[in-house]
C-alpha cells in the first residue's frame, strides 16, 4: 500500500486539471487560473521528486492475468520524470503571460495538466503493455495543444501530428505482440528475450523489432517519420511548442531506449543490419534537418526542423550501443530539453511583442529585446556545442561513442555528420543574433524601445539559459549518473 505514492504525480495533476472543468467559471479568471496552475505544477513537481526517493514497485491494475499495468522507479524514470517536472513546471509559468490574449485558455491547460500526468506515467512504465498504454494517451492528450488556436494551419498540423503517431504506435505494436510471446513484456536490464524461443526465429524478429523501434521514432522525428513536427511546433501556442519539442519528442527516445535495452538487449542486435539501418537513419536525419533549418525563414518552423536534427543526435548515440555513446545521447536527452525550451521561448516572447515571426524580420530586434535576445544566443551557442556550454560535453560524448562502436565505416562517418551538423546550426542560428544585435548602418536606432516581456516570461528564459552554462561547465555529476546507467545495461 505503501507504493501507492508512485501514483500520486499521476493522478494528482490529472485530477487537478480535470477539476477545471467543475470550477471553469472560477477557472476563467486569469488572476485565479495562474495561482492555481502554478500550485499544481510546482506541487507536481514536489510529489514526483518524492515518488522517485520512495521508489518501489506498485501494480495498479491487471488488464488480463498476464498483462499488469505496473509502476516502477529505476534510474530512466529519474532522468524522465525529473526532465518532465521541471520543464512543465517553466513552461506552464511563461504560459502565464503569453497565453493572456489567447483564447480558449481553459481547454489549454486542462491538457497541458493531463499532458503532464501522462508523462510522468510513461516514465514510471515497468512493462511494455504499461507504456504502450501511457504513449498512447500521451498522443490524444496533448493533440488539443497543437491544435490550440484552431487555424487551418493548426488544424492541418495537429491532424498530421495524430496520423504520423497512430501509423508509429501501429508499428511498434508489433514488438509488444512478439515480445509477449518471444521474451517478458517487464523491462529488464539487458533484455529479456528467451533464447529456446528465438532459435531459428533471428530474422523475423530482427524485422518486427526495427519496425517497434522505427514506429516508435515517430515521435523523436526520425526520418522518414519526421513530418509532423515542422507543421505541428510552429502552429501551437509557444509554451505548447516548447514541451512538445523539448519534452514530447523525448518520449519517443526513452520508448526506443526501453525497447533495445530493456526488452531486447543489445547483444541481439548489434552488428547486425538493424543496428547499421537504425545508425544511417538517424545520420540522414541530422543531416536532413539541418539542411532545412538553414533554408527556413519562419522562426519557428527552423526551430522544429532544427529539432528534427537535434533529437536523433540522441537516436545516433542509442544506435553505437556503446557504453560512452549512450552516456552522450542521454546527456543530449537533458541539454536539447532545455535548450530547445529556451529557444522557442525566446522565438514565442519576440513573437508575442512584436508580432515578428518571420527570420528577416529580425534585423535590430536584440536592440528592442536585449534579455531575450541574449537568451536566445547562449541557446543557439549551447544547441551548436560551444565550450563550455551544454551541447560541446554530449557532442563529444556522442562522437567518441561513435569512434569506439567498430560499427564500420559509419563510426566514422558519424561524427563527420555531426560536425557539419554542428556548423549548419552556427548558420542558422547565429547569424539571426548577429543581425539582432549588429543591424548595420542603415537602421533607424531612433526607432528602438524596449519590448522584452514582463517576468513570468524573462524568468523561465534566464534560469534556462544558466542552465546551458552550469550544465556544461560542471557536468560531471550527470556524466557519472549515465555511465552507471549505460554499464548496468550492457
Amino acid at each position: 500500500m505503501n507504493d501507492f505514492i508512485l501514483l500520486v504525480p499521476i493522478l494528482f495533476p490529472a485530477v487537478a486539471g480535470l477539476f477545471t472543468l467543475l470550477i471553469k467559471k472560477l477557472f476563467s479568471n486569469r488572476s485565479f487560473r495562474q495561482v492555481y496552475v502554478c500550485v499544481v505544477l510546482i506541487a507536481t513537481l514536489v510529489l514526483t521528486i518524492n515518488a522517485l526517493l520512495h521508489g518501489g514497485t506498485l501494480v495498479v491494475f491487471n488488464l488480463t492475468s498476464t498483462l499488469p499495468i505496473k509502476l516502477k522507479v529505476d534510474e530512466m524514470t529519474y532522468l524522465f520524470n525529473i526532465l518532465v517536472s521541471v520543464m512543465w513546471t517553466l513552461a506552464g509559468i511563461y504560459s502565464f503571460e503569453y497565453m493572456k490574449h489567447e483564447e480558449n485558455n481553459e481547454s489549454f491547460y486542462l491538457f497541458y495538466l493531463l499532458t503532464e500526468a501522462v508523462l510522468l506515467g510513461l516514465g514510471m512504465a515497468a512493462n511494455f503493455m504499461t507504456l504502450y498504454l501511457f504513449y498512447e494517451f500521451m498522443t490524444l492528450l496533448s493533440l488539443p495543444l497543437a491544435l490550440h488556436t484552431r487555424t487551418k494551419e493548426a488544424i492541418s498540423g495537429g491532424l498530421k501530428y495524430l496520423f504520423y503517431s497512430i501509423f508509429g504506435a501501429s508499428l511498434a505494436l508489433l514488438g509488444f505482440f512478439f515480445m509477449n510471446y518471444y521474451g517478458n513484456i517487464e523491462f529488464v536490464k539487458g533484455g529479456t528475450l528467451i533464447a529456446s524461443k528465438v532459435a531459428n526465429n533471428e530474422g523475423l524478429l530482427k524485422t518486427i523489432f526495427f519496425l517497434t523501434i522505427l514506429g516508435f521514432s515517430a515521435k523523436a522525428g526520425m526520418f522518414p517519420l519526421h513530418g509532423w513536427l515542422p507543421s505541428a511546433h510552429p502552429v501551437a501556442p509557444a509554451p505548447a511548442s516548447a514541451v512538445l519539442s523539448g519534452v514530447i519528442t523525448k518520449a519517443g527516445v526513452l520508448a526506443i531506449i526501453r525497447v533495445i535495452y530493456y526488452q531486447v538487449g543489445v547483444d541481439f542486435i548489434r552488428g547486425t543490419w538493424v543496428q547499421y539501418a537504425f545508425m544511417i537513419l538517424t545520420l540522414i536525419t541530422v543531416f536532413m534537418g539541418s539542411m532545412l533549418a538553414f533554408d527556413e525563414n519562419v522562426l519557428k518552423k527552423r526551430l522544429a526542423y532544427s529539432s528534427v536534427s537535434q533529437v536523433s543526435y540522441v537516436l545516433f548515440g542509442i544506435s553505437t550501443m556503446h557504453p560512452i555513446g549512450f552516456v552522450g545521447a542521454l546527456l543530449q536527452v537533458v541539454f536539447h530539453s532545455i535548450t530547445k525550451n529556451l529557444l522557442f521561448m525566446t522565438a514565442g516572447s519576440i513573437i508575442y511583442k512584436t508580432h515578428k515571426t518571420q527570420v528577416d524580420e529580425l534585423k535590430g530586434i536584440g536592440k528592442n529585446m536585449p534579455i531575450t535576445m541574449w537568451c536566445f544566443t547562449i541557446g543557439g551557442l549551447a544547441l551548436v556545442g560551444i565550450p563550455p556550454m551544454t551541447g560541446f560535453v554530449s557532442k563529444w560524448y556522442l562522437a567518441q561513442g561513435a569512434l569506439n562502436s567498430g560499427v564500420s565505416i559509419l563510426s566514422y562517418v558519424g561524427p563527420i555528420v555531426l560536425l557539419v551538423s554542428a556548423l549548419l546550426t552556427a548558420g542558422y542560428l547565429f547569424t539571426i543574433s548577429i543581425k539582432a544585435f549588429l543591424p548595420g548602418a542603415d537602421f533607424d536606432y531612433k526607432t528602438v524601445k524596449k519590448q522584452d516581456p514582463n517576468l513570468y516570461m524573462i524568468l523561465p528564459m534566464i534560469l534556462l539559459a544558466a542552465a546551458c552554462v552550469i550544465l556544461g561547465t560542471y557536468a560531471t555529476p550527470l556524466i557519472e549518473f549515465f555511465s552507471k546507467i549505460a554499464t548496468s545495461i550492457m
